[in-house]
């Protein structure tokens, strides 16, 4: 595969997202709006990762730990998308406002590896937390989850409100389905996971899920890895669904302007262009 074919592959080739749809929703008509409701989970993110660390490493003892559990990788995560995504709707309001919509933004100007970085976070951004919350709610959560204020508070922001925040882009933007080569990718992060998780118990002397704990799961051990696997293609699988169905709604529902096909699509795309907001003001 050419380096052409793979950025186009990846919806990354040139011209990068020519009809803005990771800067615009078809529900919020101004792109300031959308970029301050982005920063403001940017901001609420940061917050909960550095108390959250700042209180682990004080008063629990547990700080060492902090980066052995893929909630908390996943969660960052989320943090550097939103604020990427902040900042790129920010630049795109700024000569949106000057100049009208269709102006571009600072992405698109951006070297092919950066595109492809922010493709492959976004996708992870729409999967990874609804994985986390399943399998937290399932499998991992007891009487003591709600035992103190901190706990609480910490629950609700890492196995909660990360599938709000990842519903919010699935829903309440324009951002597109992700490309079928972001799932390999998804995998590959959460096998590189499974290396964390042992490399954890060699060192720390602890598993950081009781599920990979072998002494205790035996076989087990083995249709809780294969099941989470499917369970990322199934939600990839369904939030692709779900995002196509959006921008078909976003299109009868005349709440986006229809543009028409472009480079970066795919032969056997099911979807329409969609342009965001056409005319300035906040």
């Amino acid at each position: 595969m050419t380096r052409f074919h793979f950025l186009r592959s990846l919806g990354a080739a040139s011209p990068f997202d020519p009809a803005h749809k990771l800067v615009t929703s078809p529900v919020i008509s101004s792109p300031f709006v959308l970029a301050i409701l982005r920063l403001i989970v940017a901001f609420y993110t940061t917050f909960a990762l550095i108390f959250s660390l700042a209180w682990e490493g004080t008063k629990l003892g547990t700080a060492d730990s902090y980066f052995s559990y893929f909630t908390h990788l996943s969660y960052i995560g989320i943090c550097a998308y939103f604020w990427a995504s902040g900042i790129q709707t920010f630049s795109y309001y700024r000569r949106w406002r000057k100049a009208g919509a269709g102006v571009g933004y600072l992405l698109q100007r951006q070297p092919g590896v950066l595109r492809c970085m922010h493709v492959v976070l976004q996708s992870t951004v729409v999967t990874f937390p609804i994985l986390v919350t399943i399998v937290f709610w399932a499998l991992l959560s007891s009487p003591s989850t709600f035992e103190t204020v901190y706990s609480s508070w910490d629950v609700i922001s890492v196995h909660a409100l990360n599938t709000v925040f990842a519903l919010f882009e699935i829903l309440l933007t324009n951002s597109p389905p992700a490309p079928w080569l972001t799932l390999p990718f998804g995998l590959f992060f959460l096998a590189g996971y499974l290396g964390i998780a042992y490399i954890t118990h060699a060192t720390q002397g602890f598993y950081s899920y009781s599920f990979l704990d072998p002494q205790k799961q035996h076989g087990k051990v083995a249709a809780y890895i294969v099941g989470i696997a499917v369970g990322e293609i199934i939600i990839f699988c369904l939030i692709r669904g779900v995002i196509v169905l959006r921008e078909r709604w976003a299109i009868r529902a005349r709440l986006v302007m229809v543009g028409g096909s472009t480079d970066e699509n795919l032969e056997d795309e099911e979807w329409e262009e969609i342009e965001g907001p056409s005319s300035p003001g906040v």
